[in-house]
């Protein structure tokens, strides 16, 4: 049993590693082939558990990059003890998910192809689900970026959820081939390894096609500067980084103008509590903020990209951000406790879910901060009319690693939408990508800049934006139904 745990720990750690930022496909076939190996082993879901544990602490370490907390409230003796308390119940519930999903295999029979193509549907659908809740999502349909482009092509036909389950039967035939290797069943062995070669060349081939086919260019095009104030989170609401930030917005706003951009973007919560101009704005100005909404009688809190329209001073427009952070930035039971959480503004509540920014120019698709996980939300925005995206985040004090983690995924939702990307970010990474998915401008990490970015606006809808996860869905029902049929069927066989 000793051996099966480290194999569980090793593969867990493996494919760890292999998302972004290395975003090596390779890597994280062999972590879950693993996987997949362990499931034919005794007690699954403790197998699984340490799979998924392991995971999501390499995966996720950058939590620790938050201490210090003291900026928000936390004694320094505790700040390091409550990151890694914060890291533990996301690797825990990692474990868990990994478990029962393990245990699942076991029972309907891995080696079974209708059962394998059944649990990858299961596992990519439950990353679908995942990327709406409370807590940064990064699953496996995000590792084939930066490392492997052409295979991300194909988030165009199935989203970040059919990238997963692809991952997962690639990593299937990887360990029905070792399985003939250590067997010594040589024929079975180049037999499985051909097709597997064929199908990872083929998926390859399958996914370049689709990029080459997706449009970049429109006739119709806007120009926008987007502001990187890399004001430091702990020090933002103090009163020289208050006036150092109306300064840099005071000169973007004088330099979009004089630029002639139709657009001045600011990261999220740039404006911070008091989200009103000191004069009137020449361009239009959106900006992540704060503001306040009646719902039931009662005043709510909310964080939003707000919208300034051409001369005005005050919003006319916002979107608000759905995904809060749970005790960052929502408190259950708020009202009742009197507790603002660890945000520097006091709790603020969630607002609607859909993602569409209407404006004059065009509708826009907007993520706040890890709402950029969510790839079927700013798929629906793109099916309701929005021409490109925008990625508003502060990622401060967080470590470069989830500035890298953050850009891939942005990659990825471009690909999934056929539509640019615009991310204005604190401290970085404040870039454009390509409906391809490329990257074809950035501005330095944690430097104060302003850059101008031509953004197309496109219209035409890739098959996920068009369609969604709904095919996913059908098929991984009628194969889990029959693959628990022929399971069941199997068991009342008489010995």
């Amino acid at each position: 049993m000793a051996g099966s745990r480290l194999l569980a720990l090793v593969g867990g750690a493996l494919a760890g590693l292999a998302l972004p930022p290395l975003g090596s496909p390779p890597l994280l076939w062999l972590g879950l082939a693993l996987l997949w190996q362990l499931s034919a082993r005794q007690r699954p879901w403790q197998l699984g558990g340490i799979w998924g544990l392991a995971a999501v602490l390499v995966s996720h370490r950058w939590l620790l990059g938050l201490h210090p907390l003291t900026w928000i409230g936390v004694p320094e003796p505790l700040s390091l003890p409550l990151c890694w308390l914060l890291l533990a119940i996301c690797a825990g519930a990692g474990g868990v998910l990994v478990g029962g999903w393990l245990s699942l295999a076991a029972w309907l029979g891995p080696r079974r192809s209708l059962a394998a193509l059944a649990m990858a549907g299961l596992w990519g659908l439950v990353e679908v689900a995942l990327a709406k809740g409370p807590l940064f999502w990064l699953g496996i349909g995000a590792a084939a970026l930066p490392g492997d482009r052409p295979l991300a092509g194909l988030a165009a036909l199935v989203g970040a959820g059919g990238l997963a389950a692809v991952q997962l039967l690639v990593a299937w035939g990887l360990w029905r081939c070792l399985q003939h290797l250590t067997a010594r069943r040589w024929r079975p062995f180049l037999l499985s390894g051909l097709v597997l070669a064929l199908a990872v060349l083929g998926l390859q081939a399958l996914g370049t096609r689709v990029l080459a086919a997706q449009p970049l260019e429109q006739t119709t095009v806007e120009r926008v500067l987007v502001l990187q104030p890399a004001i430091p989170t702990r020090e933002k609401f103090t009163w020289p980084q208050q006036l150092r930030l109306r300064q840099l917005l005071r000169a973007a706003l004088a330099e979009g103008d004089q630029r002639q951009a139709s657009t001045v973007l600011l990261p999220e919560g740039a404006l911070g509590l008091d989200p009103e101009l000191d004069q009137p704005a020449p361009v239009e100005l959106i900006s992540g903020g704060f503001r306040w909404q009646e719902v039931g009688g009662e005043p709510q809190q909310r964080s939003a990209l707000l919208r300034f329209p051409p001369g005005t001073v005050q919003p006319t427009d916002a979107l608000d951000k759905h995904r809060v952070v749970p005790l960052g930035e929502w408190v259950p039971l708020a009202g009742l406790v009197r507790w603002s959480g660890l945000s520097a503004v006091g709790g603020v509540e969630p607002g609607p879910a859909p993602r569409l920014l209407q404006r004059p120019e065009a509708s826009i698709a907007g993520a706040i901060c890890y709402e950029l996980s969510d790839g079927e939300a700013l798929a629906a925005a793109t099916r309701d009319g929005a021409r490109w995206l925008l990625a508003s985040a502060n990622l401060d004090p967080y470590p470069l690693m989830l500035q890298r983690q953050f850009s891939a995924l942005a990659q990825l939702r471009a690909i999934e939408t056929g539509r640019w990307l615009v991310s204005a970010a604190n401290t970085g990474p404040s870039l454009l990508v390509n409906a391809k998915g490329e990257v074809v401008a950035q501005l330095p990490a944690g430097r104060a800049v302003t850059g101008l970015f031509t953004v197309p606006q496109l219209s035409n809808l890739t098959p996920y934006a068009r369609f969604g996860d709904g095919p996913l869905l059908l098929l991984t029902a009628v194969v889990g139904a029959a693959a628990v049929f022929s399971r069941l069927q199997g068991s009342r066989q008489p010995n």
